[in-house]
């Protein structure tokens, strides 16, 4: 979950790295460092905590260059200190090497270089790279039996590592190139190219700024870079040509502008990435959906046996929206399974159904290795994510792309609305390919999609003209849990909005179906305990007053998310969250705005750190 970025070409390295670390900080903010090649040496600087510590130790202690690389880290080994902050170094400091993922066998490779008088200085792993590529470069072990080759050595070091990793390694002695490996799916690995300059990251936003055109690392693929271009190989040596990508995204997409936080900006982005997602998919005149790139054909959605979701987190939320979406639109068996967990239950798939991943990244390494599975079990593979050329969008039968623009908050927010919105879509293409949605129906989503974005936009106008949730916070935000609950398309959306407060605001916060409040959950409930309630008034209504009725009988807050016309919740909830009505499949979408202005509002009024809430990163790329 760390970044990495790399620099080579005509301006100053340490300014181009600090500023696309500052882009990719959300993927780790433990410690942070970077190594510029400086009038014939590498120079390192690194800091433990934020990356604002290293931009001061910057300032008292410069580097100048036009080559180097840096590092954000998220923690696996070892805790956040400046001893293990990246990169590391060989014991002579000739190599640096940065990394994102996990060697798994370090330990083993840790004890034989102890035997062979290496001496370390960390407790990460990352540092046994160093020592290896070191012991390869100068030993003359390398693939073709020479000394002094970095290509070489450090090909003969990664064929000693197992574990999935994106690496990049500077030489003193070869001050016109870097070498970048990728192994497994640790992360993304994106190359751009810049008029007599190139640049690495793990991530598109850190990039944008420089450059759009684009190269994506793949799997056992090593690029050496220099001031003129790429050359990429396999492993062993032989050469590959990777494609040229035009990303379309701007690079003021990926700043705060007037906004405090990214996620506030990301919460009022929505109504612009809801429209751009809906672009030229819908036939809004014929009432039909059309998505290309899925590159499922209709006879082959007639013959679909059952489709599984995989995903994690936030993305799980979405499958289980999605699931009660396609059930209903197109009448095929969904399961929706955790990414994490689907591999290591041996699941029952055929040729006959398929495996939708969603993922923002692209590059969750749980839900890539979910679609190995399903891939290699000869399922039809999909991924719903909002990054052009990731992983997950490269290795599939077929994508649906969000078309978000940067999420940069670590606390997802548009990313889920337009997943959702994603998921109404495969819905009705599904439904329409097997005849499972009649032209009256069809009328009605089509009508319904097309005034989504204006509804999401009405509630965040009311949320900023109101202050609502502002003041909301004040009255709530001292409260030390909270009970969320929802029903049938909107169960999913409780257990979001739950995730949203613990995440940003650390307030304990559990998402439950309704129903099952009395099998458990009532037993908490007081006036100490606020309820949130997600209340439309849709199929489930009256089973969801029956809940306010409960929670109320027993000296419990009911905050309702309900619509703004509801005079019976108006009476009986003591805070009204309002939302415009919708068909009922796109409730979620409304229904997850307020409470994400309510988590968000919440953990500024705690004085959290809303983008960089501790012990998490934006894009989980090891297990």
């Amino acid at each position: 979950m760390c970044g990495i970025v790399g620099y080579i070409g005509p301006r100053d390295a340490a300014s181009v790295i600090v500023d696309g670390l500052r882009r990719l900080e959300y993927r780790g903010y433990d410690s942070a460092g970077l190594a510029v090649w400086d009038r014939g040496e590498l120079s390192v600087r690194r800091e433990e905590g934020k990356l604002a510590r290293l931009e001061k130790l910057l300032h008292e202690a410069p580097v100048s260059g036009h080559l180097g690389i840096g590092h954000t880290r998220w923690a696996t080994h070892g805790p956040p200190s400046q001893r293990n902050a990246h990169p590391h170094s060989s014991p002579d400091g000739e190599l640096v090497v940065v990394q994102n993922g996990i060697v798994e066998n370090f330990q083993e490779l840790r004890r034989g270089l102890l035997a062979e008088g290496y001496i370390f200085k960390s407790d990460t792993d990352t540092e046994v790279i160093a020592h290896l590529v070191h012991k390869h470069y100068n030993n003359g072990n390398s693939c073709n039996g020479s000394s002094g080759d970095l290509v070489a050595a450090v090909r003969s070091a990664v064929g000693e590592l197992t574990g999935p990793s994106a690496i990049a390694i500077l030489s003193r002695a070869e001050p016109e190139r870097m070498v970048v490996v990728r192994l497994g799916n640790a992360g993304g690995v994106v190359i751009g190219e810049g008029d007599d300059e190139m640049f690495v990251a793990s991530d598109i936003p850190a990039l944008l700024q420089y450059t759009r055109k684009v190269r994506f690392l793949e799997n056992r693929q090593m690029a050496v870079i220099t001031r003129a271009g790429v050359e990429v190989t396999d492993l062993a040596g032989l050469p590959i040509e990777l494609p040229l990508v035009e990303i379309a995204w701007e690079a003021d997409a990926a700043e705060k502008g007037q906004f405090r936080h990214f996620m506030q900006k990301e919460i009022y982005d929505q109504p612009q990435a809801i429209a751009q997602t809906l672009s030229q998919r819908v036939d809004f005149v014929n009432h039909r959906v059309e998505l290309p790139d899925l590159n499922l054909s209709p006879d082959a959605a007639r013959s679909l046996r059952k489709l599984t979701i995989v995903a994690c987190g936030t993305s799980y939320y979405a499958g289980l929206v999605g699931r009660a979406i396609i059930e209903r639109l197109a009448r095929l068996s969904v399961e929706v399974d955790y990414a994490s967990e689907y591999r290591y239950r041996q699941p029952v798939i055929g040729p006959d159904e398929m495996v939708l991943a969603i993922t923002q990244s692209g590059e969750t390494v749980d839900t890539l290795a979910a679609l190995e599975e399903a891939r290699e079990r000869g399922a039809f593979t999909a991924a719903i994510t909002n990054a052009m050329g990731s992983q997950a969008a490269r290795v599939c039968d077929g994508v649906i792309y969000m078309h978000a623009g940067p999420e940069i908050g670590v606390a997802s927010t548009k990313a889920f609305t337009t997943s959702l919105v994603d998921l109404v879509l495969l819905g009705f293409y599904l439904g329409q390919c097997r005849g499972t949605i009649d032209e009256s129906a069809a009328a009605e989503l089509v009508q319904a999609l097309a005034a989504l974005p204006g509804q999401v936009g009405a509630v965040l106008e009311d949320a900023h003209l109101s202050g609502r949730y502002v003041d909301l916070a004040a009255r709530y935000g001292h409260f030390h849990n909270f009970l969320y609950l929802g029903r049938g398309v909107n169960y999913p959306t409780a257990r979001e909005g739950a995730l949203k407060l613990k995440e940003i605001s650390y307030i304990h916060a559990e998402g439950y179906p309704a129903g099952e409040m009395k099998h458990g959950p009532i037993a908490l409930i007081d006036s100490t305990m606020p309820t949130v309630v997600v209340v439309p008034q849709d199929s489930v209504y009256e089973k969801m007053i029956s809940q306010v009725e409960q929670v109320k009988a027993r000296n419990g807050a009911v905050l309702a998310v309900a619509h703004a016309d509801d005079a019976f919740i108006r009476e009986k909830a003591d805070e009204l969250l309002p939302i415009p009505r919708s068909h009922e499949l796109l409730s979620p979408v409304l229904a997850v705005v307020p409470l994400q202005l309510l988590a968000y509002e919440i953990a500024v009024g705690r004085g959290a750190d809303v983008d960089q809430p501790r012990n998490l990163a934006k894009s989980v790329t090891v297990e």
